[in-house]
């Protein structure tokens, strides 16, 4: 799970995703399924290997992005989610009291984005 799915699961945003968001390797077929409803987002191996976790949801092994990389996500597709979005979802994982910076920057460096998110970290810090 990726962006609105992942900062679902780690409750920092209040947007309801009405489709799984799911995160699939660059050159990878999408899945064929029928239900859920899927947002599908290709990334390169190294933006979709990065900042994996596995969880139980459910009774199911999930892969989920940790709490940092849907943040970096979520402002390299900011055009498609929306600024609010990824602002409210910075202040929400500032709220929780258990900010990773470098972690934040790591990501942002992998997703190609520390430069738009630099003046967003420096706000909420």
């Amino acid at each position: 799970m990726c962006l609105i799915s992942a900062l679902a699961f780690h409750r920092m945003t209040t947007q309801v995703p009405h489709a799984v968001y799911l995160a699939i390797p660059a050159n990878d077929q999408a899945p064929a399924l029928q239900h859920p409803p899927l947002q599908l987002f290709w990334y390169s191996k190294a933006v979709y290997e990065s900042g994996v976790i596995e969880t139980t949801l459910d009774g199911a092994k999930v892969r989920v992005y940790s709490a940092e990389k849907p943040l970096a996500d979520c402002f390299k597709y900011r055009n498609k989610l929306g600024i609010d979005v990824c602002v409210e979802a910075l202040n929400l994982y500032r709220r929780r009291g258990r900010m990773k910076v470098d972690q934040l920057e790591r990501y942002a460096k992998v997703c190609r984005v520390e430069r738009v998110m630099r003046p967003y970290l420096e706000a909420v810090l």
